[in-house]
């Protein structure tokens, strides 16, 4: 029997994140990294891409893998984004510290939740296995933007068209208060 043996790689995915505040979106290049424990953001990416960092209570010491303390500090910072993978979204808070090189890293806690098939022929990642609070949280955006929109129609949406000469009727105003009688 032979083996070939291939070179360690690193698995990189293109994902999307999303300004939650703005819904501003931007593509990054995210390394999958199966010892990291959390999601994390470069501190300068962050920054430039414009995201709204949000102070942590508490700061979180960073260990690098030989147990040393990272020269970068303490994670004193996050942001909360939407992550988009192919058809996949889901909202996560991502750990803002200086990854140097890197923009985003997905750690292996997020592995084992998606469960990827990786590919490591073609170089390929997809994820097949949605999990359940990712489903749910989908279903949960789904019933958001169908009220929205419900909201946010114009009366000549709402109104056929063949009673526009009366939409004052239908507007706000005229709708909360009590018909005049008349006698």
């Amino acid at each position: 029997m032979q083996y070939t043996l291939w070179p360690l790689r690193e698995v990189w995915i293109k994902v999307g994140l999303e300004k939650l505040e703005n819904h501003k979106g931007i593509a990054v290049k995210a390394l999958l990294d199966s010892g990291a424990i959390g999601l994390f953001m470069d501190t300068k990416s962050a920054k430039e891409k414009g995201f709204k960092l949000k102070r942590l209570k508490n700061s979180l010491l960073v260990q690098n893998i030989n147990g040393m303390v990272d020269v970068g500090g303490a994670i004193t910072y996050q942001v909360g984004c939407n992550i988009f993978f192919k058809r996949h979204v889901e909202r996560a808070q991502m750990d803002i510290c200086n990854l140097e090189k890197t923009e985003v890293i997905l750690d292996m806690p997020w592995l084992a939740v998606h469960n990827p098939e990786i590919d490591w022929k073609k170089d390929e990642v997809k994820i097949t296995r949605y999990p359940l609070v990712c489903r749910k949280r989908k279903q949960e955006e789904k019933k958001k933007v169908v009220r929205k929109t419900e909201e946010e129609k114009t009366v000549e949406e709402l109104v056929s068209k063949r009673l526009w000469k009366w939409k004052r009727v239908f507007g706000k105003a005229e709708s909360e208060r009590m018909p005049v009688q008349k006698i």
